[in-house]
């Protein structure tokens, strides 16, 4: 019996992976080591009590008293706090789920591979900020790492019996959020809760309205070139607004291989947990005939800076992609503040990189997590002293 972890489980994908896991026999199936979560404590003890954990993790200290009383009589250990998620993650396990969204993501997944773990991969700000440490601590430790987005999913894929030096192009598709349609004049006025209507997929607050700015492509763009190892020139990316191919590989001989879906987190989690095997999924099943047709244009630079900001940090290196998630975090955090409006959070991202730049302190490639996590701190430091005189120039 495999043993499993789940990291981020009251979140969309942590929900997704643990409704896959109880379709499949639960704790008949798996030996649940640790799951964890944020303040929704009433969730992860139930999950917890399904799959029968050894321990229920809350990155907040503040919640631990809360978790321990839903938890009580259940046998079942309560922790808190960011140490506590990384002890849990020293947890020997087969496979483990990195969900947690933003930086606090990283030292967890980082200690799982120490176990030679299979770490599904759900934190993109893994391979954006500590690409390179990443994956060479998948191979000093013989871990493997799955991709769990629903692109890299689709072009891992498509990768399967390729030799990866036959490949021409990757193209990346991106639905263009709930705002791809408005009139760029608009996008001024545009609030949270325009940016969280996405016409497709049912994700999270923050992973929707990255979506919507085109920020979550931007961020998918980076892990691309890194795990992949794809020059950033051969990376494409395509507004699709069906949300049916999830990326393309084009090789040498011209041909394109596409992967085809419905806009169900599902596909990729279950690809994941059940690699390399495949197994039935309760996802819907495609009917072409009822589609019809399939679109795509080229994307709007100029309404979509983050792509072009992307390509920026790719061309930078260093520590261009600590700085980069971060100073998007915070921009992120201000407009679901009412702080800034929609379009300047590129203008923060930007201004952000350009200042660290001025000042050489993103030249040097960070060598460890540690310096990754340093670079993340002083990002958002800037970023919040460039988002508040943005906002304040707003009134």
């Amino acid at each position: 019996m495999r043993r499993v972890s789940v990291f981020g489980a009251t979140g969309s994908i942590g929900e997704s992976t643990f409704d896959l896991m109880m379709r499949a026999g639960g704790p008949s199936a798996f030996e649940t080591v640790a799951l964890t979560g944020g303040r929704n404590v009433a969730r992860l003890a139930e999950m917890a009590r399904a799959l029968r954990a050894e321990i229920a993790v809350t990155a907040h200290d503040d919640a631990l008293a809360d978790l321990r009383a839903a938890l009580a009589g259940s046998g079942i250990e309560a922790a808190a706090g960011a140490a506590a998620l990384v002890e849990a993650a020293d947890r020997p396990a087969d496979w483990v789920m990195s969900a947690i969204v933003g930086a606090a993501g990283l030292a967890p997944g980082f200690r799982a591979l120490r176990h030679g773990t299979t770490l599904a991969l759900a934190n993109k700000e893994s391979l954006v900020t500590a690409g390179p440490l990443l994956m060479a601590e998948a191979r000093r430790y013989g871990a493997r790492i799955l991709p769990v987005d629903s692109e890299h999913s689709a072009i891992f894929q498509a990768l399967v019996g390729e030799d990866m030096a036959r490949v021409e192009r990757i193209i990346v598709t991106a639905s263009g959020g709930a705002l791809r349609d408005w009139p760029r004049d608009r996008l001024e006025q545009a609030t949270v809760a325009d940016a969280l209507a996405h016409p497709n997929w049912a994700m999270g607050q923050r992973i929707t309205i990255d979506s919507a700015s085109m920020f979550n492509k931007a961020l998918e763009v980076i892990e691309t070139r890194e795990y992949f190892g794809i020059d950033p020139d051969r990376i494409e990316v395509l507004i699709h607004p069906e949300s049916i191919v999830h990326s393309l590989v084009g090789y040498v001989d011209g041909a394109v291989m596409a992967h085809m879906g419905a806009p169900d987190m599902r596909h990729a989690i279950g690809y994941a947990l059940n690699w390399p095997d495949r197994a039935p999924l309760p996802v819907a099943r495609l009917d072409l005939a009822r589609l019809g047709s399939l679109t795509f244009r080229a994307p709007d630079i100029d309404r979509f800076p983050a792509l072009r900001l992307a390509r920026e940090v790719m061309a930078m290196r260093g520590g261009a992609g600590a700085a980069f998630n971060a100073a998007k975090e915070i921009a992120l955090d201000h407009f679901i503040a009412g702080g800034l409006r929609f379009p300047q959070m590129a203008a923060v991202v930007e201004e952000t990189l350009a200042r660290l730049s001025r000042d050489n302190r993103l030249q040097k490639a960070p060598l460890t997590l540690e310096e990754v996590l340093e670079t993340d701190h002083l990002a958002r430091q800037e970023a919040t002293r460039v988002a508040r005189a943005a906002g304040n120039g707003n009134g």
